[in-house]
């Protein structure tokens, strides 16, 4: 199904009414069996245009594992403002660069990540097409070996490459502050993986990437922790200023970049002022994970949200709702479950959580709850949720029913990235 965000959106923004918002995306699905997963299009097109002003002009990457659904890709990157994909595998990345089901393929596929699958290094090898339109991403020559052993240079076309560099903070007294990516993090340590890069035959150095995930991937208005994390923040972009300036100087003596990369949903307009930076990479932004609640700078509408059935009432404030188990990727936390948001104010029990096969919800309003009625929840990730549906349902707010289609999930296409 082809899904236009260009159309013309409702005069409102349905979800700061939260009951009538939850309640009409209920009667919308009232007919369906569950669990049920739902796109709302409002607050999607909504979430898409407003990354679009805060990232004040710089052109926005979607990354794809923060959606998961070809035709949202589609949508999105049909919209000014949005420029190519971030893809998280290889297979995907070609998958994405071949048209599927009347969609389109995509021509500027960048790697977010180093790959080690052979058998789609040799598929991208031997196709001339797929070869233009994806980018590998490497920051060790250990992983330009690997590609060597499957197709030697003089037996391949060449490869484009960009190069992941360390986007994190090595705080005086605190040590390193971000995520464990790259291993190249000074101007130097970059510089002398571009000229091994520009040095070795079959491969071209087309561009950088700098993920600054303590920065992007990091709520600065989550509780009483925030003084600590904005002064993390504003030191560690004063720093990552200069660095990357520095790095991207030094790349541009060795070879002709194509593109520099940086930012996520979290610092879109940090990084856009960084004028070393020619693009910038989005996507939990457009479906709005609940993580992504805690930030001062935007306010993202809930686009993405499910909804479990209650199965039976083990109390009278409790309600049971069938799975809900859905959780997301990182540390075994409770930021990293969904969250139950209409009706508001149920809580998880505290030794069971979200649970595999059922989720036990207590609360006053659980009392009020019956076995059939629905019970909706954000996912704490944007893109993960598709891992768990075949289909989106699409619900629009100036549709009298509210229900306009579905889009399928990359596992309704059959597609299973790992």
């Amino acid at each position: 199904m082809n899904l236009d965000l260009l159309s013309t959106p409702p005069a409102t923004k349905p979800w700061e009414d939260p009951p009538s918002f939850w309640r009409s995306m209920t009667r919308a699905v009232a007919a369906l069996s569950g669990p049920v997963a739902a796109l709302s299009v409002d607050a999607l097109r909504y979430n898409a245009l407003d990354m679009v002003v805060r990232a004040g002009g710089v052109p926005i990457r979607v990354a794809s594992k923060s959606v998961r659904v070809r035709a949202v890709l589609d949508a999105v990157l049909a919209l000014p403002g949005y420029r190519g994909i971030l893809a998280f595998t290889l297979p995907e990345a070609l998958w994405l660069a071949r048209p599927h089901g009347g969609m389109p393929a995509h021509d500027d596929i960048v790697l977010g990540y180093p790959t080690a699958d052979r058998a789609a290094i040799a598929a991208l090898v031997a196709d001339e097409d797929a070869l233009s339109r994806i980018t590998l991403m490497v920051d060790d020559p250990a992983q330009l070996d690997l590609v060597d052993t499957v197709a030697a240079p003089g037996s391949r076309p060449e490869i484009r490459v960009a190069i992941d560099a360390d986007a994190s903070w090595r705080a005086p007294g605190l040590g390193h502050v971000g995520v464990l990516r790259s291993p190249v993090h000074e101007p130097g340590e970059v510089a002398a993986l571009a000229r091994i890069i520009a040095a070795r035959d079959g491969f071209r150095l087309v561009g950088l990437m700098m993920y600054e995930a303590q920065i992007a991937g990091q709520g600065d208005a989550t509780g009483p922790g925030d003084a600590v994390i904005r002064w993390m923040q504003r030191r560690s972009a004063a720093e990552l200023l200069d660095r990357r300036a520095a790095i991207v100087a030094s790349l541009r003596d060795i070879a002709p970049l194509e593109f520099v990369n940086g930012g996520g949903t979290g610092s879109l307009e940090l990084t856009a002022s960084d004028l070393s930076v020619t693009e910038l990479t989005a996507g939990s932004g457009l479906l709005a994970g609940h993580l992504f609640d805690g930030y001062r700078v935007f306010d993202p509408a809930p686009a993405a949200a499910f909804a479990l059935e209650v199965v039976r009432k083990p109390a009278p404030d409790v309600a049971t709702v069938l799975g809900g188990g859905w959780i997301a990727s990182g540390p075994a936390l409770e930021s990293r479950q969904p969250r139950a948001v209409w009706p508001p104010d149920l809580r998880m029990a505290a030794r069971e959580g979200a649970g595999e096969v059922q989720t036990p919800l207590r609360g006053e309003a659980a009392r009020a709850l019956r076995v059939g009625d629905r019970v909706w929840f954000r996912h704490a990730k944007s893109g993960e949720l598709a891992e768990r549906v075949e289909r989106y349902h699409l619900v629009d707010g100036v549709v009298a029913d509210g229900t306009v289609g579905t889009v399928s999930t990359y596992r309704g296409d059959g597609k299973a990235f790992l």
